[in-house]
């Protein structure tokens, strides 16, 4: 395995570099836990038995719902022009942005890194441009990256080192480590890029100090939760691991207790040696007890019953347990049974689901302004190293509408549009607009009023000869 704290100790001094690989070994031990194998625990090794363990990965499956229910429904990136002579420009910008992210594949590489968020307390969202690959969108977990902020101001990043091992070889002169670093220089971005053996001597180098023609850092830092000025971020992982542990326990020492329970212990009293030799235990056996001779009793065999019942307080503890876990991540335990009798309508499903919105939406004031950055950074960067001729100097807005995973009362909320505009509480431009009938609302209504034109018309003309046909008729 990769030492990488003998590899970046030109890059972490003091306390500071102490304190990052501190957290990068936290990191690895969450990692351990949510793919199970931090999970296990030493049984004693006195025991008559050997102790069942079941691991039922719950905090996994708690991880995997919460980030599903935020990004399963990609975000819907709209970009609009501000003003109607520039909207074709703006359709331009969409495209180019909508093809950036269909070439990254963004809707799986999204979920996945809302995980490694959730997980390894923040992720890196980064831009890779090329002249001829265009634009990529990639993202990094954190146990890929560090970084450097302004001093009096964390959102503004100076700094950033990216790095991987190549190969897993135990002989550090042969391990082989990517690194990448992106640092600010007098507004201007540099790159340096290489590959390094385990001890952090140089073994190729790729770019050396590179100006890349761009006065931003093609990076941005999501953080997961924490607090103010918090670099880290918090694990979401971190909350479920001690309810997960006790849950593990309990389920596994249940299986010990149900195998001693069916199979009762057997006694036999005052019997020779050699008859309890030829005690045979199967389906139908006849046991042939003989008395011991030393003995003045009768020989004697029976079964031991336990008569411990545990059952429904075992039930209640361990649905405790599972419900505070899904309680700590907001996420609502629910299943067929529960909602019996529920009505599973949209407003329904938000009211259960309210919570886990809640928490989502806390965390998208994070994932929200990180990908409105990625777009804006697209389109420059797109104009920067693919195509010169791009117009982007004209006023645009960018918005990302965060979608849930839920059902919704489309058609209840459409009735209820059409009473107020008919109410004349709503206009039927916003009407469009809000149903997305129609790209342009304005030409829409034009059309609208054209037909009604056209109606009347035709019914003024179908008056006029009925009435012109009555005159001659006297």
């Amino acid at each position: 395995m990769i030492d990488y704290q003998l590899f970046l100790k030109a890059e972490l001094e003091g306390l500071y570099g102490s304190q990052v690989l501190k957290d990068m070994k936290d990191i690895i031990a969450l990692y351990d836990f949510y793919e199970g194998k931090g999970q296990d625990w030493t049984t004693p090794i006195d025991l008559d038995y050997k102790p069942t363990k079941i691991k039922t990965n719950k905090a996994k499956k708690l991880i995997k719902e919460e980030a599903r229910f935020m990004f399963s429904r990609t975000p819907e990136i709209t970009i609009k022009a501000l003003e109607k002579k520039d909207e074709e420009k703006a359709k331009k910008l969409q495209s180019v942005v909508d093809d950036v992210l269909k070439k990254s594949k963004f809707p799986d590489k999204l979920i996945k890194a809302a995980r490694d968020c959730f997980i390894g307390k923040r992720v890196a969202l980064k831009l890779n441009a090329d002249k001829n690959k265009g634009i990529k969108v990639i993202f990094r977990p954190s146990l890929e990256f560090i970084y450097e902020t302004d001093p009096e101001d964390v959102d503004n990043l100076q700094k950033i080192i990216f790095f991987y091992g190549q190969n897993d070889s135990e002989n550090k002169s042969e391990q082989r480590i990517w690194k990448q670093v992106y640092w600010l220089q007098n507004n201007k971005c540099y790159l340096t890029e290489g590959v390094y053996d385990g001890y952090g001597n140089l073994v190729e180098s790729i770019k050396e100090n590179e100006y890349i023609g761009i006065d931003f850092i093609p990076c941005t830092i999501i953080v997961n939760d924490g607090l103010t000025g918090d670099m880290n971020g918090e694990s979401d992982i971190e909350e479920l691991r001690d309810n997960q542990n006790i849950y593990n326990r309990l389920k596994s020492d249940d299986v010990d207790a149900l195998k001693f329970n069916m199979f009762p212990e057997r006694v036999a009293i005052n019997a020779s040696e050699n008859s309890l030799k030829n005690l045979k235990i199967a389906p139908g056996a006849l046991v042939d007890l003989q008395t011991d001779p030393t003995s003045e009793n009768q020989a004697d065999y029976k079964t031991v019953e336990s008569k411990f019942s545990y059952d429904s307080r075992f039930e209640n503890t361990i649905n405790r347990i599972n419900n505070d876990m899904y309680d700590l991540l907001n996420v609502p335990n629910i299943s067929l049974e529960q909602l019996k009798g529920l009505m599973q309508s949209g407003k329904s499903m938000k009211a259960l689901y309210w919570q886990l919105i809640t928490r989502c939406n806390e965390k998208w004031a994070v994932w929200g302004p990180a990908l409105e950055w990625m777009v804006e950074k697209i389109i420059i960067l797109y104009k920067t190293f693919v195509d010169k001729t791009l117009d982007i100097d004209f006023g645009y807005s960018i918005n990302i509408e965060l979608l849930y995973a839920l059902p919704e009362d489309d058609e209840t909320e459409r009735i209820n549009d059409l009473a107020e505009v008919s109410a004349q509480v709503r206009s039927r431009r916003s009407y469009i607009e809000k149903w997305g009938i129609a790209e342009d609302s304005e030409e829409e209504l034009q059309q609208i009023a054209k037909e009604q034109a056209l109606l009347q018309d035709s019914f003024i003309g179908g008056v006029n000869h009925e009435l012109g046909d009555e005159k001659d008729e006297k």
